[in-house]
């Protein structure tokens, strides 16, 4: 009987990310080493703070890997998997479910070369589970029992692993109508030793044609005391969940629509009426979530929560698997936007503003250097969110200092984000972000363009200042 093939090695170069040149890697790893054990302050994620209140053992190492990963779960459906075979829109997966969508992701394991889930997904396995072979087929059930092994351990609970991977700041994201229990258990708890921030997130409360708007407003209207049948209580009560969640640690605000319009709507009461009437139009929608945008904006000039803003998005882009599986559920597409115009009122009332943080984001890698930057290099309230979602990857992230920096330079972004549900690649990700502005910085101290003391202190500040000044942290 032929021997079993030797499982291949899961390696992780020391020098991974960065620069290839000898000189500048030499500089780069001196820089890394410098913010490689700084804090983890994340100002923008999706873990859900339930995790770490209850802190029960993740179940599986599927529905830690798989399941809640999009990046994951959508190029595995491309290549022909069905999303409820991999949990996705469920309450969980059997065990014998579970090793199945394990196995689909390993024997699949080519499908992620070259991209940051794989990236990711071995710093996971190799420097928090102890995993020494590559996923495959042949792999799949050893990794899974190493996994579930640890995973029964009381130093795998969500809060042991929060400690270990040094995560000072967690900021959450909630909707405005959210309880915020979990959040005020962890910051009465003395045990646990923290940050665990929610997000003010009132999309659904904005979309005005969307099914099930009339009853947020009304649930808004229930939970703040005020009568949310006309535009002002409205208004009024969306202040009063605002200060909410200001109450339970909240530093910002968090907008994702298909444009960022910000016109102002002399008739937004009779609009108002109208669509909770059911009779307002398609075109009186849009400019009344755009009004309310806007007054967004003037909530935080009034209560100091920064505002981040990340539209360009087409949701739920396939009608079957919203409909099977529900919403954020991988298929959420970018589409084309521009900021400079609509904007623009919004920033010639409040662009200099003293209390207002805006961080714009995007998903159009030409909106860096074309708008953003030139809105942040002028605008003190204008912030350049890091690149995420479809761009959060190595030579995005190259592209975005390159086209940024020269701009706006480096205290005008955001410090990176990482705008995750999958809570061990937390520090994988912000590892990466690190090593990357190492090899970034490098290349300027050996081009003569910044000296090595410099390049320090701005590496350090990348990792600390930035997201402590900008979200107020």
């Amino acid at each position: 009987m032929a021997a079993m093939p030797t499982p291949a090695a899961l390696v992780r170069h020391p020098d991974r990310l960065l620069p290839a040149d000898p000189a500048t890697r030499a500089v780069a790893r001196r820089l890394h080493d410098a913010v490689r054990e700084l804090p983890i302050l994340s100002p923008h994620g999706h873990v859900d703070a339930r995790t770490l209140a209850d802190d029960l053992p993740f179940p599986d190492p599927a529905a830690l890997f798989v399941t809640p990963d999009h990046y994951v779960t959508r190029l595995l459906h491309a290549d022909g998997v069905p999303l409820g075979d991999l949990g996705v829109g469920s309450t969980g997966l059997t065990e014998a479910g579970s090793r199945q969508a394990w196995a689909l992701l390993c024997q699949r394991w080519h499908l992620f070369r070259g991209t940051p889930s794989r990236w990711w997904l071995e710093s996971e396995l190799a420097e928090v589970f102890d995993v020494t072979v590559r996923p495959s087929a042949g792999t799949a059930d050893a990794i899974y029992d190493q996994v579930t092994e640890r995973l029964a351990e009381d130093a795998y609970r969500p809060r042991a692993l929060f400690e270990r991977f040094g995560i000072e700041v967690l900021a959450t994201t909630d909707d405005p109508c959210d309880d915020l229990a979990a959040h005020a258990a962890l910051a009465a708890d003395p045990s646990f030793r923290g940050r665990v921030l929610p997000t003010f997130r009132p999309d659904r409360h904005l979309e005005v044609a969307a099914p099930g708007w009339r009853d947020a407003v009304t649930r808004l209207g229930e939970l703040s005391g005020i009568d949310t049948g006309s535009y002002t209580g409205w208004v009024a009560a969306m202040e009063d969940r605002r200060a909410w969640f200001r109450a339970h640690g909240a530093t910002s605000a968090d907008h994702s629509h298909t444009d960022v319009g910000t016109e102002p709507l002399p008739d937004a009461e009779r609009v108002y009426r109208a669509a909770l009437a059911g009779t307002a139009t398609p075109a009186e929608t849009v400019a009344l979530r755009r009004h309310m945008l806007l007054e967004m904006a003037r909530m935080s000039c009034d209560d100091g929560l920064v505002m981040t803003l990340h539209p360009g998005v087409r949701r739920n882009h396939h009608g079957p698997t919203l409909a099977a599986h529900g919403p954020d559920t991988g298929h959420d597409i970018p589409i084309r936007v521009d900021l400079t115009d609509p904007l623009r009122p919004l920033l010639e009332r409040f662009g200099t503003h003293p209390r207002l943080h805006l961080v714009l984001f995007t998903l159009d890698e030409s909106l860096f250097s074309r708008e953003i930057a030139p809105l942040a290099g002028f605008y003190p309230s204008v912030y350049v969110g890091a690149p995420w979602w479809f761009l959060d990857a190595p030579e995005a992230v190259r592209r975005f200092r390159a086209a940024v920096t020269e701009t706006a330079g480096f205290s005008r972004t955001s410090g990176f984000i990482d705008d995750t549900r999958a809570f061990c690649s937390i520090p994988a990700r912000h590892d990466m972000a690190r090593r990357l502005d190492a090899g970034h910085l490098a290349r300027l101290v050996t081009e003569h363009q910044l000296e090595e003391d410099e390049a320090l202190e701005t590496a350090v500040d990348l990792v600390t200042g930035r997201p402590r000044e900008v979200f107020k942290l």
